[in-house]
């Protein structure tokens, strides 16, 4: 209390001040996270929506499948450390409003293509290409561009928040997708639902006043080239990122693996329809919102570092249940195993998005991230590739028994780390080398704003 009060820089503290605190009394982060929450779950059900109109209306095969996810995926290959130089030299909040006004547009071409007729895997193709690459750029700007928004002590909060919400669009998208292609007659005009929401995210991120600090003009002088050799050393030689990095780049790419022969084998080898197939997918995502509310009460009772391996070492093994899936009542185990999955996966990533938020210097923000998710998605094209590959090669259930193995003992990059000796993570140099101590941070942002 003595400490909220030095804070708050008075003598006394209502409660009405301390509920201020929080997130919930947050204009401006409740307009981003509103429009982020419809946006995601349009988003989530594009990505059931297009691998369904790849099988259901092209007859495309599992090595076809597999290539649409990989476009859609390579993207972060292509564009993600460029994009991290972009995000440290501009304005943040333009470049999420532009890569959503773009994003509506692609996508809007699959429903009017199947209206007259012409769709086709090679539009499928190139909308998740050109989709994929303003994901990268809106992703990237908008994990830099929380902190300016938010304390520093606040991100756990904000992040979970975020997360609670992502996850909850991973439930409801597909399910959504299913019956949407269900009451339409096709999975094409689902897509709709899409563009819509990235309308809505516009709007939201337009009635935001925080004003963002500028860009610091130093970086401006160096070559895109030099900013991201600096993105990537700083990751390099951090003690945790280059273990939380390759820890999730192994994930990554075998759940890409599983996900992408997943909505195969539900569809041919258990004869699933499409709305069974977004209802599985849908209940399996819940574990995201429970993982998503238990981070947070978590990381106090055990520690943040224990929080980095735990969800995966004790509920990514669950993914093995995946393919002993049959037909009838036997899906469940499809559902059950996305459920312990993907509340592992969500505790895991609120943990490393929030401490790589609360240790990067500010004017790294961009190309920290940037380097982060270009390893971390730059995995995904190759799993989807590697699932379409081995889907036809040696079978589905082989795959994916393959994938969930390969996905859950990527966690022994931080297992078998001095990291696991450790109750919490300490934000010193040992582990944050040449980063500002998060106290310096909160108030250098407090000063800007």
């Amino acid at each position: 209390m003595a400490r909220l009060r030095r804070v708050m820089g008075g003598t006394h503290v209502t409660k009405t001040q301390a509920k201020r605190q929080t997130l919930w009394w947050h204009r401006d982060f409740l307009l981003l996270w509103s429009g982020q929450t419809v946006s995601d779950i349009g988003s989530a059900v594009t990505v059931l929506a297009l691998p369904l109109i790849a099988v259901s209306l092209l007859g495309a095969s599992t090595f076809e499948v597999g290539a649409l996810s990989a476009s859609g995926t390579v993207a972060y290959l292509l564009v993600a450390l460029p994009a991290g130089a972009l995000v440290d030299r501009t304005v943040k909040h333009h470049l999420m409003i532009w890569s959503n006004a773009g994003r509506a547009v692609v996508l809007a071409g699959v429903p009017l293509a199947a209206t007259l007729s012409h769709l086709s895997m090679a539009q499928l193709y190139v909308t998740a290409l050109v989709a994929g690459m303003l994901t990268a750029v809106f992703e990237i700007a908008y994990q830099s561009y929380l902190p300016t928004l938010i304390r520093r002590d606040q991100l756990v909060e904000g992040n979970g928040k975020i997360g609670i919400t992502n996850s909850l669009s991973e439930v409801i998208g597909p399910s959504l997708a299913g019956g949407l292609a269900s009451l339409l007659s096709s999975a094409a005009y689902a897509v709709t639902a899409d563009c819509l929401s990235f309308v809505i995210s516009i709007v939201s991120l337009l009635l935001i006043r925080t004003p963002e600090p500028p860009p610091r003009a130093n970086g401006s002088r160096k070559t895109i080239g030099k900013q991201i050799a600096e993105g990537v050393r700083y990751v390099a030689r951090h003690t945790v990122l280059r273990r939380v990095v390759a820890c999730a780049t192994m994930s990554s790419l075998f759940n890409m693996t599983l996900m992408t022969v997943l909505v195969v084998f539900l569809v041919r080898t258990l004869h699933a329809s499409a709305g069974t197939t977004g209802l599985l997918l849908g209940l399996g995502s819940a574990g995201g919102v429970v993982g998503a509310f238990t981070v947070g009460p978590l990381s106090r009772l055990i520690g943040s570092a224990r929080m980095f391996w735990a969800g995966k070492l004790f509920l990514g093994g669950f993914a093995l249940l995946i393919p002993l899936a049959g037909p009838g009542w036997g899906v469940v185990l499809v559902s059950v195993g996305l459920c312990a999955t993907t509340a592992s996966v969500v505790m895991f990533n609120v943990s490393q998005v929030s401490y790589r938020q609360a240790v990067c210097p500010p004017e790294l923000l961009g190309r920290m991230n940037a380097t982060m998710r270009w390893a971390i998605r730059g995995a995904k094209p190759i799993g989807g590739l590697l699932g379409g590959v081995l889907g036809d090669w040696i079978g589905l259930r082989e795959t994916l028994f393959m994938a969930a193995l390969g996905s859950w003992l990527a966690v022994l990059f931080i297992v078998l780390s001095p990291i696991r000796y450790l109750r919490d993570i300490p934000l010193h140099e040992a582990y944050a080398e040449k980063a500002p101590e998060p106290a310096a941070l909160a108030t250098e942002l407090r000063a800007k704003r």
